[in-house]
């Protein structure tokens, strides 16, 4: 069983994304369903967007 956890952000609420370590991220209103992410994946992701020179500009689905 994997352990989901939450951005500390969200609070109470039930509307976020989910992360489990080496499974990957899910919608905490379907927890059924998850989209696999490889831990290197998920390291790329995070380096990428805490990156200063892409901080606040990430546009979905526009490839690099």
């Amino acid at each position: 069983m994997t352990a989901w956890r939450k951005s500390s952000y969200s609070g109470t609420a039930s509307d976020c994304v989910e992360v489990g370590r080496g499974i990957g991220i899910r919608d905490s209103k379907k927890p059924t369903t998850h989209l696999p992410l490889s831990d290197k994946a998920w390291s790329a992701f995070l380096t990428y967007i805490i990156s200063p020179s892409t901080s606040g500009s990430m546009t979905i689905g526009a490839g690099r």
